[in-house]
């Protein structure tokens, strides 16, 4: 069936930010004097939203008791230095333009905080995409791989599921696409590799966004 919308993760998938994502978390853990992370750690500690890359990167997790503070640190750093080394990845700018010349809605749905997700997306790709959520648990929206984030958009737009197909670079954006009952592309030049993702069931892989304007056509 003939799809009217892609729904993008951010991290790793549209954008390259795993080197602001490691000085911000590395700069808090600094502050608070705890050891630093390499970015391949930080490369396996997102995934699951802010919350849970402290957690993984922080010396004994949730039971830290600096745990809140150093979130929080890390919180502000980001907001400050997520500019300094992010950029879309190769092609993703004329791929997004491509399937707004085709006809498709664009939507973004990440676990970074809300307030990052937006301004990220306004900066980076203008009015290339149509609706932009990221985490808010606070409101009652559970974060991926529950489906909320990707129901809300599909509520949004007043299009079913079988409208739509997702596009992420790890086992969470299977998943998520998995429990939203819609097909997931995955992408190799993320976070994770085509290994990885094939033991956590990527059935359709994409080596290229150009990979995805032509899936999308056929």
């Amino acid at each position: 069936m003939k799809k009217d919308i892609v729904i993008f993760d951010l991290d790793g998938t549209l954008l390259n930010t795993l080197n602001d994502l490691a000085d911000s978390t590395n700069l808090a853990l600094s502050h608070y004097g705890f050891p630093q992370r390499s970015v391949e750690e930080v490369r396996n500690f997102v995934g699951n939203g802010v919350a849970k890359l402290i957690e993984r990167a922080i010396p004994d997790g949730l039971s830290n008791p600096k745990f809140d503070e150093c979130l929080s640190f890390f919180k502000k750093c980001y907001a400050e230095n997520m500019y300094n080394k992010t950029a879309p990845y190769p092609g993703i700018i004329d791929m997004l333009i491509a399937l707004r010349n085709r006809g498709f809605k664009i939507a973004v749905v990440s676990n970074k905080f809300d307030a990052a997700v937006k301004e990220l997306c306004a900066k980076y790709f203008e009015d290339l995409v149509d609706i932009a959520i990221g985490e808010n648990e606070a409101e009652g929206i559970k974060k991926k791989p529950a489906p909320d984030t990707v129901l809300k958009v599909l509520k949004d737009f007043g299009l079913e599921n079988d409208k739509a197909i997702y596009v992420g670079d790890s086992e969470v954006d299977i998943m998520t696409a998995e429990n939203s009952n819609m097909p997931c592309i995955s992408v190799t030049w993320g976070f994770k590799d085509t290994d990885f993702l094939i033991e956590h069931g990527a059935k359709i892989i994409v080596n290229s966004p150009e990979e995805i304007i032509k899936y999308l056509e056929n």
